[in-house]
């Protein structure tokens, strides 16, 4: 495994660890202190933290694993090890903001504000780690199992998983706060297809990346 993560340009690296650190400290010191939660794995990490208090620098490489186990053989090499560099990093970068107090005023009062500087945080954070051909957890991996599966479109496969750790979240935050949820989740799916985007036109690398191929083969189905 080091070995590989060796291989990967230095340049690549550096752009994952910053995702992971700006995707982090949006998740702490917004959607935390606010109760905004985020679909996926990350709406499903906060939904544990908050009912067995367990950190999610240990519940996301949980979680992270056992997606990327099911999803194994859907996925190429290069996909998971890049994920899992990206995945470590979201965890430590965690880990170092649960060190400090919080590092940004609580919105708590103004739940539209966070919902959006939330949204940029983990858009802009998780984009920049899509961009190397990775992902910031197991969401990807997934939604790609989910829609292996059920022979869905991918995009539909993403609202799925979205929706009902959506729903499960009701159980402690109120409905009207979901709402500003589903802002940030549309917000953070945004930013990430444009950053996608940057790196179709610039890309690092002559070879398609994985997103690259998965994204060619669900727009051929739509």
């Amino acid at each position: 495994m080091s070995s590989l993560i060796h291989k990967l340009p230095i340049k690549k690296i550096i752009l994952i660890i910053m995702g992971a650190m700006i995707t982090s400290f949006g998740i702490h010191n917004i959607h935390q202190q606010c109760n905004i939660t985020e679909g996926g794995v990350i709406g499903l990490m906060l939904l544990i933290e908050h009912w067995f208090h367990i950190s999610p620098a240990y519940i996301t490489p949980l979680l992270d694993i056992t997606c990327y186990l099911l999803a194994f053989r859907f996925l190429g090499g290069h996909f998971i090890v890049t994920s899992i560099l990206s995945t470590l990093s979201v965890s430590l970068f965690y880990k170092v903001w649960e060190l400090f107090p919080p590092m940004l005023p609580n919105l708590s009062d103004h739940p539209l504000l966070a919902a959006v500087l939330g949204g940029i945080f983990v858009g802009v954070g998780v984009g920049m780690i899509v961009r190397q051909g990775g992902s910031s957890g197991g969401d990807d991996a997934l939604a790609l199992t989910i829609s292996h599966l059920t022979h869905c479109r991918l995009s539909f496969a993403y609202l799925f998983s979205d929706l009902t750790v959506l729903g499960l979240s009701l159980t402690y935050i109120p409905y009207q706060r979901i709402i500003f949820s589903l802002i940030t989740v549309t917000i953070s799916s945004f930013l990430i297809d444009r950053i996608q985007e940057i790196e179709l036109k610039n890309p690092i690398s002559s070879k398609p990346s994985f997103y690259e191929n998965k994204t060619q083969g669900t727009h051929d189905n739509i």
